[in-house]
């Protein structure tokens, strides 16, 4: 038995081990990004580069950046922006403090709503304040069949101050949603303790929220100024009379007079404006951790 084992033994060292698998060659990380790249190039990079070329006509910055009309653009689109981003981080705060701190039924369903509303057209929006608030509109109805009067009050749509209005509603649930994203990571205790101590519901949002919610709102204020910077629907729906952005007067250069040079210089004018603020906003979203 013991010589069985002795004989049985070697057996096992004599068998070769077979031969490694062959290592497969991974392809290189740079191939697989030339499908997107390449995509990216010709649906957006080409036509842009077009745009840039066209606005290098002779003479084409010069004219445009010496004429009335793109100075009052540029003055209109800018302050407009600025008046629409500050009425929505307003609005936007106040009604997220509501939301997130006072408790009412359908609290979580309005919640819910706001990221439902993002997805809205602006045009929708503009569509129901006309229906509202137009020259035929309800409220203006509602005026003539109990006054008797020809036309009612509410003509300010077709003002700055109605694409004010429409940007400011349809703008403001970009302010409300990384608000309330912040307001759900603050910590109650902090709000408990400073309403134990005797402070007013005035000093705790001063000093206990605002300073939470500063770079949440920083984040969605810079990108309502992006995105009011390039609106066109809102201000061509609206029909204002003399309220001309950079996106409308590229819209009339290009489509109406046919000026493609001229349209692309203020193209590339808002390209250049858009792109210094949305630098702007991906820092302060990136300090506030979005």
């Amino acid at each position: 038995m013991a010589s069985a084992v002795r004989l049985a033994a070697p057996a096992a060292t004599d068998q070769e081990p077979g031969p490694s698998p062959r290592t497969s060659r991974s392809i290189p990380a740079w191939v697989w990004a030339l499908p997107p790249v390449a995509v990216l190039a010709l649906v957006f990079l080409y036509p842009l580069a077009l745009v840039v070329q066209e606005s290098l006509a002779p003479g084409a910055y010069a004219d445009v950046f010496a004429s009335a009309s793109f100075r009052d653009a540029l003055v209109t689109t800018v302050w407009l922006a600025v008046a629409s981003t500050a009425g929505c981080l307003v609005l936007g705060f106040a009604l997220a403090l509501v939301i997130a701190f006072v408790p009412f039924p359908g609290g979580k369903a309005v919640a819910k709503f706001i990221d439902v509303f993002l997805s809205f057209p602006s045009f929708l929006i503009t569509l129901a304040l006309l229906f509202l608030y137009g020259t035929v509109g309800m409220a203006n109805g509602v005026w003539t069949d109990v006054t008797g009067d020809a036309t009612g009050p509410f003509q300010f749509l077709t003002t700055p101050w109605g694409v004010l209005l429409a940007e400011i509603t349809y703008f403001t649930p970009f302010v409300m949603r990384p608000l309330l994203a912040a307001f759900s990571q603050l910590e109650t205790a902090q709000l408990e303790v400073a309403s134990s101590l005797g402070a007013r519901p005035l000093r705790i949002i001063r000093q206990v929220i605002l300073p939470e919610a500063l770079p949440a709102l920083a984040a969605g204020g810079s990108l309502v100024l992006v995105m009011c910077l390039n609106e066109f629907g809102i201000v061509l729906f609206t029909g204002a009379k003399g309220v001309t952005t950079l996106p409308m007067l590229v819209y009339s250069k290009a489509i109406l007079e046919s000026d493609y040079a001229a349209a692309c210089v203020v193209a590339v004018v808002n390209v250049a404006l858009s792109v210094g603020l949305y630098v702007l906003y991906r820092g302060v979203s990136r300090r506030a951790g979005a």
